[in-house]
C-alpha cells in the first residue's frame, strides 16, 4: 500500500469517527453517570438471599445519589420487588417435532412508597425477553447460554429499575 493510500484511509477513517460522534452527540447520547433520585434514602424489600437483590441493592448504592438503609423505618421510601419470575416457551419446533427455539422472559413487579403508604411510583412491572436456539446434542453449551441470557435479562431489568426510580415523584 502506497504512502498516499495509506493517508486517504487514515483520512475516511478519521472523518467517519468524526461523524459517528456528532450523530451520537446530536441524539441525546451521554455516558452513564451517577443517578440523581427524587429521595435521600431507600429501603429495598425484596427476596432475601436472591442474586436479583444483591444486584439491585449493589446497582442502586454504586450509581446514585441515595443512601440503602437496613430497616424501612429509617428509609424515607421502600422499594417494594413484589415479584421476580422467570418464564420459558418453546418458540419453534423442527420438522420431526424437536424443540428448535425457545423464548425466555424475566418479569419483575415492583412499587415505590414511603412509610405511610404514599405511593411515589404506582405499581410497574418489567418484562425482559430473549431467544435462543437449541440443539439437544449441545446441552451444556445450551445451559450456559441460557444462564448468560437470564444474567443479561437481570441486569437490564435492574437498569430499567434505577431509570423508573429517577423519575419518582414525591406524593403531594
Amino acid at each position: 500500500m502506497s504512502s498516499s493510500e495509506h493517508t486517504m484511509r487514515r483520512d475516511l477513517l478519521r472523518a467517519a469517527l468524526v461523524a459517528l460522534a456528532a450523530t451520537a452527540a446530536g441524539c441525546g447520547f451521554q455516558l452513564r453517570g451517577t443517578a440523581t433520585y427524587p429521595f435521600d434514602t431507600v429501603y429495598v424489600a425484596a427476596p432475601v438471599g436472591a442474586p436479583f437483590t444483591a444486584e439491585l441493592k449493589r446497582a442502586l448504592s454504586g450509581s446514585g445519589s441515595a443512601k440503602l438503609t437496613e430497616s424501612p423505618e429509617k428509609a424515607q421510601v421502600i422499594l417494594d420487588v413484589t415479584l421476580i419470575a422467570n418464564d420459558k416457551a418453546v418458540l419453534s419446533l423442527s420438522p420431526g417435532g424437536r424443540v428448535r427455539e425457545f423464548a425466555i422472559a424475566k418479569r419483575v413487579q415492583f412499587r415505590l412508597r414511603d412509610n405511610e403508604g404514599h405511593e411515589w411510583l404506582p405499581g410497574d412491572e418489567i418484562v425482559v425477553r430473549r431467544t435462543y436456539l437449541y440443539d439437544d446434542t449441545e446441552r451444556l453449551a445450551r445451559e450456559i447460554q441460557e444462564q448468560r441470557l437470564d444474567k443479561d435479562m437481570q441486569t437490564d431489568a435492574i437498569q430499567q429499575i434505577v431509570r423508573r426510580l429517577q423519575s419518582a415523584k414525591k406524593p403531594a
